[in-house]
């Protein structure tokens, strides 16, 4: 019993932070276009995405299972590994100073300016409706992938995916209608940090399991997978910010 809630646990802990991620950038763009073109075109727009995001995670959740356990676990393992030390790499450099920190207060400003302001109403505004249904969907199908991902290794792990996804939703919600400003304050570089760090060791554990390779522990494995990658990407921060700063631009 420790073991099963140490793994839902951390299935709901990965997708939490994963998708907190998410919904702050999304959430950056809708109040964009809200505060420029209005807010019922904005509200529509993610809304309607979001109704279609929820639908993607119930019909794919039913189809995972009928896959067979290990082929899923493989496969979705090396796609979350790869996905996981994409998230890890940036982190790591930004943590290192190669490239710059993500700012949601120049984001926000950068939309605002890309926006035609809307000179008089209308009944039907496509551009917020378009604008803020694009990034919603956008940044949503990574937290579709994440949480399908994250539940692939056993029956009863995509509740917990599920829950942590829908917790971020509504914690960036609620701050979204209490602020009607940008997270700026969230430090989402920390966060994409610990993400990139659960989804590699979720990914490692996965492709291992897939594989039929024998985890000491069972699942119980997984804290140490991440603690190793966690002093891995510390290790590899102290090395970087030993190299002369990259020129490069920042990248989602």
């Amino acid at each position: 019993m420790v073991i099963h809630w140490a793994h839902t646990g951390s299935s709901f802990l990965a997708s939490f932070l994963a998708s907190l991620v998410e919904c702050v950038e999304a959430l950056t763009v809708v109040l964009a276009v809200g505060t420029v073109r209005g807010w019922s075109g904005a509200l529509s727009g993610a809304s309607t995405a979001v109704a279609l995001l929820l639908a993607m995670v119930v019909v794919l959740g039913r189809t995972l299972t009928h896959l067979p356990l290990h082929a899923l676990q493989f496969f979705v393992g090396i796609l979350l590994l790869l996905f996981g030390l994409r998230w890890l790499r940036k982190a790591v450099l930004r943590a290192a100073g190669q490239i710059p920190l993500h700012d949601e207060q120049a984001a926000f400003t950068r939309s605002k300016a890309s926006l035609p302001r809307l000179d008089h109403k209308h009944r039907w505004d496509r551009v917020a409706f378009a604008s803020a249904f694009q990034i919603t969907m956008l940044e949503g199908i990574e937290i579709v992938f994440i949480v399908v991902a994250v539940s692939a290794g056993g029956p009863g792990l995509l509740p917990a995916a599920s829950l942590g996804a829908l917790a971020a939703l509504a914690l960036v919600i609620l701050l979204g209608l209490v602020l009607h400003r940008p997270l700026a304050a969230v430090p989402e570089n920390t966060l994409k940090f610990a993400v990139g760090v659960l989804l590699s060791a979720f990914g490692t554990f996965w492709t291992g399991e897939g594989a039929g390779l024998y985890w000491p522990g069972a699942d119980g494995s997984l804290p140490g997978l991440v603690a190793g990658y966690f002093m891995v990407a510390l290790f590899s921060v102290a090395l970087c910010r030993k190299r002369p700063r990259s020129t490069a631009t920042e990248s989602h």
